[in-house]
């Protein structure tokens, strides 16, 4: 497939043989901005550009075939810095905007809705370049197969880019149609793999050691030389080899990851929670926004890891995370928005984070402002235009500690994170994995626990309907389509929550959702992500991956073995070896599918 794609790179971005060929005008009427007043956050931010930004649906892409145009899918999220940026300098260009609305379809997509779509064709890009992200702006025939890609791009290379495409498909759209369905991925039926047994869980444990030795960072902690990510998923299961086989370097390893993490640029030690990631492997330059799905995955690590590691302090820090939660994303309904925006009120990345000396001198006592010029290194090297960035640098000693937090405490009362935007959605998997959080790391506090409850009520009142699960609501407005993700978390949620609180009728509702969701997402060929998708090189996957959320495959799978009964046998048993072979192939990929491989073969451990 690589190399199919490299072709059809070369030869989209060909310089053109012929002048514009002349077409008739469509008798469609005029293209329009469609997204004025959404519902999603993300997608009403663009109701108000140039370009006639159009909804990711069939009445769409039924458009683009009466047109004869091909698409322009671009993917991002509210709390994406670089997507603000890209809508700043490109989608609000009215030269850029002409381009698009004359010679393709544009489709603005809230990625935290599609999230198969947003797989899709973040692998397609990651074939094409090399690397994803977002934004994602993918250019796709009006059958729906994708030819191009681009990440970020300053508005001239853009500009190009467009062009260019733009004129090869008026030259030669029948050519374009045929590389983009020639480099399409053979979809086929999966072999029926070996089945799993006890020795797959031994082999994967070995393999998944060997090659997290192989990419850990043992300075810095976590993985990678570049940027630096939480890596939930990798470290669970790290800590969960730990606690039944203790190892001294495995532990030197979790401990530096860990302390660094909380300690340095990763997480807010003022208003409490964590960045997205670093942009550098030191821990020490974050972007600023902050997730619903990372920091209900990093209260979980952090309870775990106290018990593991014997740290109360990451306790504390677990319950931290999930104040941040309550304070920052809650709703008074119980559910939980999806995110805070790196942009504060003015639109200044990391704006409501860093520190200036003078406002410190203003805010804090003059031993504090001494205390805070030792642990944060102020004005040393800083790597923000806009201040300093609170990183213990040098940690406090025990007899400091309390003057710290009372300095930290007047801080946060400053009320930075009040005018941050937030959005407001309420997606069903994401409440899912918050569920969770509350259930299992909150356990025994009682504010967590009513948080728990309120949570729970807030799912089966407002996040089902006739019985079906939404994808996400904002307000009175509901998106119904939702995809395996949400079925599977929030599912490995109910379940969580029943067993913290003895609660039958959350073990009843996720065996209902269970069912449902290998009813309409596994079939012989895999899995799917989504009900009825659009792209006609949409994917089937014999095993999904654990990236920044868990891997929903192997997340339905665990949540099934916990209801004996609620899946077909042989479905679970064909699940189960996919996933087995696909950790062994990729062990770094699949770390959560260790746990299902115990789960089922070795549950008592």
């Amino acid at each position: 497939m690589l190399n199919k794609i490299f072709i059809l790179l070369l030869l989209c971005l060909a310089p053109a043989l012929a002048t514009d060929l002349v077409t008739n005008p469509a008798s469609e009427p005029p293209l329009v901005n469609q997204l004025a007043g959404h519902p999603s956050p993300y997608l009403a931010l663009h109701g108000r550009d140039p370009v006639a930004w159009q909804e990711w649906n069939a009445d769409t892409l039924a458009r683009a075939k009466r047109e004869n145009k091909p698409l322009l899918v671009s993917l991002g999220y509210f709390a994406c810095h670089w997507c603000h940026v890209m809508q700043r300098e490109s989608w609000s260009d009215p030269a850029i905007a002409a381009l698009l609305n004359s010679r393709f379809i544009p489709v603005k997509v809230d990625r935290e809705l599609n999230l198969a779509l947003d797989a899709d064709l973040l692998e397609f890009t990651r074939q094409l370049h090399g690397v994803a992200g977002w934004p994602v702006n993918v250019f796709i025939t009006p059958e729906g197969y994708p030819f191009y890609a681009t990440l970020y791009q300053p508005p001239e290379k853009f500009r190009i880019v467009a062009e260019k495409l733009g004129r090869h498909w008026r030259l030669d759209s029948t050519g374009v149609r045929a590389a983009a369905r020639a480099a399409a991925p053979i979809m086929g039926v999966a072999a029926n793999p070996i089945p799993a047994d006890a020795q797959d869980l031994r082999n994967l444990e070995q393999r998944f050691l060997e090659a997290t030795r192989r990419e850990a960072d043992l300075m810095q902690g976590g993985f990678g030389t570049v940027s630096k990510f939480p890596n939930v998923a990798k470290l669970r299961a790290l800590l969960d080899l730990q606690a039944r086989a203790p190892e001294p370097r495995l532990r030197e390893f979790l401990l530096l990851t860990l302390d660094n993490m909380a300690r340095l640029g990763l997480h807010d030690p003022i208003n409490g929670g964590f960045f997205r990631y670093t942009t550098d492997p030191d821990w020490a330059t974050p972007h600023f926004e902050k997730m619903l799905y990372d920091n209900a995955q990093l209260a979980q690590l952090y309870a775990r890891a106290a018990e593991v590691l014997k740290r109360p302090d990451y306790r504390d820090l677990a319950h931290d995370t999930l104040d941040f939660l309550l304070d920052v994303l809650g709703t008074p309904e119980g559910g939980f928005r999806t995110s805070v925006s790196a942009l504060d009120s003015q639109g200044r990345e990391g704006g409501a984070y860093l520190w200036r000396p003078e406002e410190l001198r203003k805010r804090l006592t003059p031993e504090q402002v001494r205390l805070l010029r030792r642990v944060w290194d102020l004005g040393a090297n800083s790597r923000f235009d806009l201040g300093d960035l609170p990183m213990e640098k040098a940690p406090p000693t025990s007899s400091e500690r309390a003057n710290l937090a009372a300095a930290y405490a007047r801080l946060k009362s400053a009320g930075r994170m009040r005018d941050l935007p937030r959005d407001g959605k309420l997606n069903a998997g994401l409440n899912g994995l918050a569920l969770s959080a509350f259930s299992r790391a909150g356990h025994g506090v009682p504010r967590f626990e009513q948080a728990a409850r309120r949570l729970r009520g807030f799912i089966e009142n407002e996040l089902l309907r006739d019985g079906q699960l939404l994808k996400s609501r904002v307000g009175q407005d509901v998106f119904a389509d939702a995809e395996l993700d949400d079925y599977a978390y929030l599912a490995q949620g109910l379940l969580d929550h029943a067993d913290a609180f003895e609660d039958a009728s959350s073990r009843v509702l996720a065996s209902t959702l269970l069912r449902q969701a290998w009813d309409r997402f596994f079939t012989l060929e895999g899995w799917r992500r989504e009900s009825h998708p659009l792209l006609a090189t949409a994917a089937t996957h014999a095993a999904l991956p654990d990236e920044a959320t868990p891997s929903p495959s192997a997340s339905l799978i665990r949540a099934s073995l916990s209801l004996p009964g609620s899946t077909p046998a042989e479905a679970l048993d064909r699940a189960l070896a996919h996933a087995s072979r696909s950790a062994l192939a990729d062990p770094l990929g699949y770390p959560g599918t260790l746990a299902v491989l115990r789960a089922r073969f070795a549950p008592a451990q």
